[in-house]
């Protein structure tokens, strides 16, 4: 069965290690495409044995112990998840041709625009039950179960104090055990370039086209700026692999980790993939079709490329402005369905907290063992956790997954961060250093900031369905994006699609910016930071950053003022407040810059 849809123009991205782990057997069968993390096979392993034990299949343990372990956990469960969501799409279909309130309701759920709700309305007035059930096999396609790999997170492993092969590290095991799985999807690879993982997609013919350019596993790049797309996207057309989607992600109006591009807003972004999306395509075929003719394929149709775009979006208008003004095939919608409780896993203590949450309690944190900045939700039940322990005098966590095992700053061997071990040796290594006191407190603070986000970012699947966090430890990591300061409440799942297109608003009454000025004070208040590490600690490569971050932000600011006297549906404070606001963050630029006349002079 070909996992694909009509039915919907929004999908839900990957979140956290666990928050969508299962998100394909709640939604899937619904036509609704989802994105599964693929970074921790213990979770998935615990998470395998409950929808086996849930849904009546054989449970087999994989054990830790066995040599390609990690590969053979992930490929079992999203077997496992593709036999779920099979089921549960043949039992929705039924339903639909046989009761009549059920298909309403979902016929609620869809846009107007679906061709497959107009179509199944049209089946329904002609139809009986028989042929409607037929009509519906024809016309209906559950969502895809896609799957994300981080893949800078490629951790050499080793079994009996012996280094395994490279086709045995962390993300390496994640791709094999995608390419060998039984779905018909898509494979999301985020954090940028891993020359030696791309190479190895090609040792997997589910990535290869047959003649009318059909992938039975297709590869999706998740990108923040047009040149990192054209750069990746011809590496791997060199290699005879397809990229058919770039996915376009905000470098700071995002949850999780936050790759902040050089000033460059998303706006401008998109332009720029609408403006070249022709070009693009034809510069990556040329390179592909050679590359695929000396695997003996010939193409009689032309592989196509999908853009889609995700971060910050909040109204059914922003929505349906992305899709029309950039061409985008779909929308990312992540973050306000943590506030949905048929959509995702988590615990209600940490979606009540996130739906009592304002702006400031949501921020860009240094929370992360990868040095990458990380949205965070203040006193997250695990940051309670670790105030605990550090009132014990104990900092730190046990390394039990060690899945973000990246440092070596004092040992051979990688260690993580957020580790007990690490901290202990960064602890001796800051006494030793005779730092004034206000010194001392910077290191100190950002060494306790660090969070064990293996086990903060999985516990939320355990607390929801009463399981034990042994391994992981106590409290819950949530990283959701700013946007979902302006949601609340519980929401219900035909709420939140409502909302999506605009035909039910489930806002608070917190007064919401345009999604573009949001991300662009999110940036305004980045690169205010950026100075005062310049102020702090000068450099020319620093300084140069900035001014290229600097003239990034007036491009993006004249690009939004040209855009918003075209589209004044767009905004939902008027054309006037919108200009204003953009006059506002530049002149916070403009005043900074002059105040620091060094950097302007560099």
């Amino acid at each position: 069965m070909t996992f694909s849809t009509h039915q919907h123009t929004f999908h839900i991205p990957v979140m956290g290690l666990a928050y969508t782990i299962d998100t394909p057997i709640r939604l899937a069968h619904l036509g609704i495409n989802s994105v599964v993390s693929l970074g921790d096979d213990i979770l998935i392993e615990r998470v395998r044995k409950f929808y086996s034990q849930k849904f009546d299949f054989e449970f087999i343990p994989i054990l830790s112990s066995e040599i390609d372990a990690r590969a053979r956990r992930i490929t079992s469960y999203l077997n496992l998840m593709h036999k779920i969501v099979v089921q549960k799409f043949e039992e929705h279909k039924v339903k639909l041709a046989t009761d009549e309130n059920y298909l309403d309701n979902f016929l609620d759920l869809l846009p107007n625009y679906s061709r497959a709700k107009k179509r199944i309305i049209e089946f329904a007035q002609k139809l009986n039950q028989t042929e409607l059930l037929d009509s519906l096999h024809k016309t209906l396609s559950p969502g895809r179960i896609d799957v994300n790999i981080m893949t800078k997170l490629d951790k050499t492993n080793y079994y009996e104090n012996r280094e395994l092969p490279v086709k045995y590290n962390d993300a390496h095991s994640s791709l094999r055990a995608f390419a060998n799985s039984n779905l018909s999807s898509s494979l999301v690879l985020s954090a940028g370039m891993n020359p030696k993982l791309f190479s190895y997609l090609t040792e997997f013919d589910d990535f290869l086209p047959d003649p009318k350019a059909n992938f039975k596993k297709e590869v999706i790049i998740k990108v923040s700026d047009y040149r990192s797309a054209l750069i990746q996207g011809k590496l791997l057309a060199n290699k005879g692999i397809w990229v058919s989607e770039f996915r376009i992600e905000s470098g700071l109006n995002c949850g999780g980790h936050a790759f902040a591009t050089q000033g460059k807003l998303m706006g401008p972004i998109l332009e720029e993939f609408k403006s070249n999306q022709e070009s693009l395509v034809s510069s990556l075929l040329a390179i592909y079709e050679k590359a695929v003719a000396e695997k003996n394929i010939i193409l009689e149709k032309k592989p196509t490329v999908r853009i889609t775009a995700q971060g910050g979006v909040g109204t059914g208008d922003e929505h349906e402005f992305l899709l029309k003004h950039y061409n985008l095939s779909s929308v990312g919608w992540g973050s306000p369905f943590l506030l949905v409780p048929e959509a995702v896993s988590i615990d209600e203590p940490t979606r009540k907290q996130l739906s009592e949450a304002g702006e400031k309690d949501f921020y860009l944190s240094n929370a992360s063992p990868l040095g990458v900045p990380f949205n965070n939700l203040r006193k997250s039940s695990r940051q309670i956790e670790m105030d605990k322990k550090l009132q014990k005098g104990k900092s730190g966590s046990p390394c039990t997954k060690k899945f973000l095992m990246l440092n070596t700053e004092f040992t051979d061997k990688p260690i993580c961060s957020a580790s007990t071990k690490y901290h202990k040796l960064k602890l001796k290594q800051l006494a030793s250093e005779n730092l004034s006191k206000e010194k001392y407190e910077v290191e100190y603070s950002k060494l306790m900031e660090k969070e064990c986000l293996c086990g903060g970012l999985s516990t939320a699947f355990f607390y929801e369905n009463s399981m034990d966090t042994k391994v992981e430890g106590a409290g819950v990591t949530i990283c959701p994006g700013p946007n979902l300061a302006y949601f609340s409440g519980k929401i219900k799942l035909s709420d939140m699609i409502k909302h999506i297109y605009g035909i039910k608003d489930v806002l608070n009454q917190i007064d919401r910016p345009n999604v573009f000025i949001k991300e662009l004070e999110l940036y305004v208040n980045f690169f205010l930071k950026e100075i005062e590490k310049y102020k702090a600690e000068p450099s020319n490569k620093l300084a140069k950053y900035l001014m290229g971050f600097q003239a990034s932000l007036y491009e993006g600011i004249e690009y939004y003022k040209s855009l918003f006297r075209q589209n004044e549906n767009l905004l939902s404070h008027g054309f006037t407040s919108s200009i204003e606001q953009l006059h506002h963050f530049e002149n916070i630029i403009k005043t900074t810059l002059t105040e620091d006349k060094e950097l302007i002079s560099t």
